[in-house]
């Protein structure tokens, strides 16, 4: 039986795992008490349970587009303007990202160039450490 050899890219060698995961899994194995890690400690708000049961019941079950759905993106441009007094494009000035992590991957990317230094405040979220 020939045993497949593992490919991974040079650029992920220096690669740690992430202090969110390490905590949640040593809190598995020592029963502690997870602080790295988000547990709201309330119920989900009864109109956001009502929202999903609609959908549900609509077939509403496709991702939406890459970069947020039309309506949550027009909805965002509103708050911005009568939170703010700005006018932001939805069309070309707004994306919706799965979280913080992918905004800010997603942004470096975009910005960033192999070479170019990035100034990292501290305290900070653990994702944006070193890797």
């Amino acid at each position: 039986m020939r045993v497949a050899r593992q490919y991974v890219a040079r650029r992920t060698v220096g690669f740690t795992e992430s202090v969110i995961r390490e905590m949640t899994r040593l809190c598995a194995i020592h029963g502690g008490i997870n602080l790295a890690q988000g547990f709201p400690n309330f119920p989900a708000p009864p109109q956001v349970k009502e929202a999903a049961k609609r959908a549900i019941d609509a077939d509403i079950n496709q991702y939406a587009i890459t970069w947020g759905s039309k309506s949550l993106r027009d909805a965002l441009a509103r708050t911005y303007r009568e939170l703010y007094a700005m006018e932001v494009d939805p069309e070309t000035m707004l994306t919706v990202t799965c979280g913080s992590t992918e905004a800010m991957i997603s942004t470096l990317l975009a910005i960033c160039d192999p070479g170019d230094e990035v100034i990292v405040l501290e305290p900070f979220y653990e994702n944006y450490g070193p890797d």
